[in-house]
């Protein structure tokens, strides 16, 4: 298939009807029914099926679709990143963080170097560990950050950040009396979790595992926040990080340090091969503020 069929199927396939797709693409509608009786002819067998009217995919047209669509979505992500080269020549910022400290100690940071900085484009968005890579790699985002170790020979990491395991609990729970919290105090009470297959549930896991206790799971949830959301309404127990914790400064729950349990280390990531433009090192200059301030700098030996 030549890229005028493609672009022919593909708008039948979005529309439903060589009518609608010659609309779609601002042609005849004899001129879209010919490359698609062209394409038909040259691939051998039916992109579909006419039943009333209408035209129906047929098994290979779907399979054919998925892959185009991902074509598609390619060059869609190539278009964002020619304008985000563009306006990073005139002044542009481009963050992605984790979703715990992206949720309010990113935005401290940004607000700050806005009012500094007023012309600067921002593009800010909190991502999956696996898309905040990806992102960095492709160069649609300069910098990173992540509470998840970042290993890859083209990033490099530095930590920025450095925060604590903590248990939430509504106030009249049990343990909410305690100065510290252990796997062994968390036993009999089932927890507002995560799945084990996530890094936060993996990581809440092996806390378990090393002090040979059980974990009872109450709820599973998708973040932290979500944990923070449950415990304040009352419905139990959780272990979240420092860095989300900061969204909560007014909870009704009860905060306490989970003992013996590693620090969470968010890292600054970009690129090995580029350094830090200049507005990329003025934003990490606020954000060291804001954790400077909020205690959650790291220690200089980290």
């Amino acid at each position: 298939m030549n890229l005028r069929q493609i672009e022919v199927f593909r708008a039948i396939m979005i529309t439903g009807s060589v009518s609608d797709a010659a609309r779609l693409l601002h042609v005849s509608v004899p001129a879209v029914s010919r490359v698609l009786s062209h394409a038909e002819s040259q691939l051998d067998f039916p992109l579909f099926e006419r039943i009333k009217g209408r035209l129906h995919p047929t098994e290979e047209a779907r399979h054919l679709y998925q892959e185009i669509e991902q074509v598609y979505r390619g060059v869609q992500r190539i278009d964002r990143l020619t304008h985000e080269l563009a306006e990073r020549r005139h002044g542009m910022l481009s963050i992605v963080t984790s979703p715990s400290i992206g949720h309010i100690l990113i935005p401290l940071a940004l607000a700050r170097f806005h009012q500094k900085h007023p012309e600067v484009r921002i593009h800010f968005r909190y991502l999956s560990y696996q898309l905040l890579k990806e992102y960095l790699l492709s160069r649609q985002s300069e910098i990173g950050v992540s509470i998840l170790p970042v290993d890859h020979p083209n990033l490099t990491a530095a930590p920025i950040a450095k925060g604590r395991l903590l248990c939430i609990c509504p106030p009249h729970h049990p343990l909410s009396s305690r100065e510290s919290i252990t796997p062994r105090d968390l036993g009999p009470y089932p927890l507002i979790t995560y799945p084990p297959d996530t890094p936060f549930g993996a990581r809440i896991e092996q806390l378990f595992i090393k002090s040979q206790e059980t974990l009872q799971v109450a709820m599973e949830v998708g973040s932290p926040q979500n944990a923070c959301s449950l415990v304040d309404a009352g419905a139990g127990i959780a272990l979240v990080d420092e860095f989300s914790l900061q969204a909560w400064p007014k909870a009704s729950f009860v905060v306490a340090p989970v003992s013996n349990a590693p620090a969470i280390i968010a890292d600054l990531v970009y690129l090995r091969t580029e350094p830090l433009s200049s507005m990329a090192t003025s934003f990490v200059k606020e954000l060291n503020n804001v954790l400077a301030e909020r205690g959650l700098a790291p220690p200089a030996d980290t």
